[in-house]
């Protein structure tokens, strides 16, 4: 990622979680939101999904998947922005709200609060879907023929 400074991938890898992690469990870590203005109200719209075969051929439209996207602002003036898979305007609130206080004084709390036990349980669910992978897993082996 070069040209951008440590905070901007710092907040791209906030943003990042925010959106994947699951509404009503961002809801239970941040339930209750600061004063705001709405600069974007939340909005429903599409994207398209790019994919290449062996992560080299040609791309292709491989679909379009649903998203909400909010921007809002602080009182004190920080914004906050969110772009969540699927329908939920809730979590594309919640996560723009967690995205403003992540850029001021309260940054180190909301990082303990959310961050943190987001990051955790996605580690969890990544473990998980591994260890499931692994037990699929088949090992091929070659016998040696004419071993005396």
């Amino acid at each position: 990622m070069s040209g951008l400074t440590e905070t901007t991938t710092t907040r791209a890898a906030h943003l990042g979680l925010l959106a994947r992690a699951p509404g009503p469990r961002l809801a239970q870590l941040l339930p209750d939101l600061p004063p705001f203005d709405w600069l974007r109200l939340p909005e429903l719209g599409a994207v398209m999904l790019r994919g290449r075969m062996g992560a080299g051929g040609a791309p292709f439209n491989l679909g379009e998947m649903t998203v909400t996207r909010c921007a809002l602002r602080l009182a004190d003036g920080r914004v906050g922005q969110a772009f969540v898979q699927g329908r939920d305007k809730d979590h594309a609130t919640r996560a723009a709200v967690a995205d403003a206080l992540l850029q001021g004084a309260e940054a180190a709390r909301i990082a303990a609060e959310v961050l943190a036990p987001l990051r955790a349980e996605e580690a969890a669910r990544r473990r998980e879907r591994a260890e499931k992978a692994a037990a699929t897993r088949v090992d091929f082996f070659t016998l040696v023929r004419g071993e005396d």
